[in-house]
């Protein structure tokens, strides 16, 4: 049962999990199968033989409830908004849930099939002797293209955001954590800058730009120099921020 005071907002793809989604809060607090926990958790549940990622997203702090509640989109809502604008880019969105007490935004959760994947963009990354390596970098680069002719912009591409599965001998793609996002027609500056999340050394960089280039039908010498400036760019920035906390920089 949900605590007293507490009001509930949900939308859904499938009216079928209705009874699922309006019990999500008792769902997630008996689940012990936890695959993520830092500001937000997320837990596998399975549901009538469907196997089912749930993100339980912070408790705001009063001010951000506030501004939840009466200005901006909560991040469950906007994940699940974004999951059904690219359907086809994401695991299969159910539903998100916002919770209210005393008539400001508590907890909010958001439901989405279980992606089974083989791994993340980042084995390949930080793996020189990953199998099949090359093959799938262009792969990635033709789903990043797809992506980006879709007027849809990840705004935190990072490689544990960027699910893979084999499947039939080629890959197939789908990103998480989309509540920041963009959609319009994306500039050439705006796209190559988009992989700078990658944290990519220079020569698979190289790999994945070369690809895209040729998907777009422009100079690759040209694409290539310029995401590598961006790439530089972006791990020289975070790289000040950690000698400022005293972590170790990476290269």
């Amino acid at each position: 049962m949900h605590k007293i005071g507490l009001r509930m907002k949900l939308k859904m793809t499938e009216t079928n999990y209705e009874g699922f989604l309006s019990q999500v809060r008792d769902y997630f607090k008996v689940s012990e199968n936890t695959i993520h926990k830092a500001r937000n958790e997320i837990k596998i549940i399975s549901y009538k033989d469907t196997s089912l990622v749930i993100k339980s997203f912070k408790i705001p702090h009063f001010v951000n409830r506030v501004v939840y509640t009466f200005f901006r989109d909560s991040k469950a809502k906007k994940s699940y908004e974004n999951s059904v604008k690219i359907i086809n880019f994401v695991p299969k969105p159910i539903g998100y849930m916002e919770f209210e007490k005393f008539g400001l935004i508590y907890d909010s959760y958001f439901v989405s099939e279980n992606f089974q994947y083989d791994f993340t963009i980042r084995e390949p990354l930080l793996d020189d002797n990953f199998k099949n390596k090359e093959d799938i970098f262009k792969a990635f680069a033709k789903f990043t293209f797809d992506l980006h002719e879709n007027s849809v912009l990840h705004k935190d591409y990072s490689p544990g955001n960027i699910l893979v599965k084999v499947e039939n001998e080629s890959y197939v793609f789908k990103i998480v954590d989309i509540n920041r996002m963009e959609f319009q027609n994306l500039s050439l500056d705006k796209r190559l800058k988009n992989f700078s999340k990658l944290w990519a050394k220079d020569k698979d960089l190289q790999t994945i730009i070369k690809e895209y280039a040729q998907l777009m039908n422009i100079d690759e010498k040209k694409c290539i120099d310029r995401a590598l400036v961006y790439s530089q760019e972006h791990k020289y920035k975070k790289n000040i921020k950690k000698r400022l906390r005293g972590k170790k920089v990476v290269d």
